[in-house]
């Protein structure tokens, strides 16, 4: 039934972003990431081959259809490498061993801040990787920190759905 559950959401995040998120362009700097929940929802006891092929393949599949080669891939692996790390720091002490990340799980002021960080660290590779230089470091900034917030804001919309 996981399998299926964590098919199902792979499928329907890339369709979502590839169809939607990736044509929206707030003010020009803010674009929604939300296939980053993915990985931000992965069990605590998964096997370190399963996490980081899927995320790369969540990546790779978001960097073939939106023109943006590898920066999808190499960020979520990067996330995908954190994810456990930060989940036992954020995890309540007493939560069982095969817990996955949710406001269920976790209460809605860990799971923010959880999400609020791998999505700054997820913002700040990708758009880090698509500049490539130093000299235009105000719009990376700018642009990592906008797509962050509206990310951020709309997982935690989809989280409360998911929620209830």
């Amino acid at each position: 039934m996981e399998i299926v559950n964590r098919s199902v959401m792979f499928a329907t995040l890339l369709l979502v972003q590839v169809l939607i998120l990736n044509h929206v362009h707030l003010l020009g700097v803010a674009i929604p990431l939300v296939y980053i929940l993915f990985v931000i929802t992965l069990r605590r006891n998964m096997p370190w081959a399963v996490v980081l092929c899927s995320s790369f393949a969540l990546g790779f599949l978001v960097d073939v259809f939106s023109s943006t080669p590898g920066l999808a891939a190499g960020s979520m692996t990067l996330i995908a490498f954190l994810q456990p790390r930060l989940l036992e720091l954020f995890a309540p002490r007493d939560s069982a061993d095969n817990m996955a990340a949710s406001a269920r799980t976790m209460g809605w002021g860990r799971f923010a801040v959880f999400t609020s960080v791998l999505t700054l660290i997820y913002c700040i590779v990708f758009f880090g990787l698509e500049i490539f230089n130093f000299f235009d470091w105000l719009m990376w900034l700018e642009c990592s920190l906008a797509s962050a917030l509206l990310t951020w804001i709309l997982i935690l919309a989809i989280e409360t759905v998911r929620s209830k």
